[in-house]
């Protein structure tokens, strides 16, 4: 069972940064769309940050250029670096890779990594 690990998350002031990282060990055939959603208490999940296989990026509109998403395909990784992080950005943050296990499988997967805890505050 593929399973996505990520670390990186904790308690930071605000202005201050963190940086998410998600990886797998798995072997991988082949790696399509990578992201990031947070999902804060008592409000849905929402778009972080996503990265095509071509490097093209997608960000929430609260983003305003504080973070950055990157990728290392070798490594079956994503990151995300956020820099003057605010009270607001507290939430559980979740990756996302859509990939294929096999040459044999003909669509995209979806796998969800299981969260990690960013608290923003003094």
């Amino acid at each position: 069972q593929l399973q996505l690990v990520e670390s990186g998350g904790g308690l930071v002031q605000p202005g201050g940064s963190l940086r998410l990282s998600c990886a797998t060990s798995t072997n991988i055939f082949s790696i399509n769309a990578m992201g990031w959603y947070r999902q804060a208490p008592g409000k849905v999940r929402e778009l972080v940050a996503s990265i095509t296989s071509g490097d093209m990026t997608n960000y929430g509109d609260f983003v305003k250029g504080r973070f950055t998403i990157s990728r290392d395909n070798a490594r079956t990784a994503v990151y995300l670096q956020m820099n003057s992080l605010k009270p607001e950005d507290t939430a559980v943050y979740y990756c996302n890779i859509d990939l294929k296990l096999t040459r044999y499988d003909r669509h995209w997967i979806r796998y969800w990594g299981g969260g990690t805890l960013v608290t923003v505050s003094l």
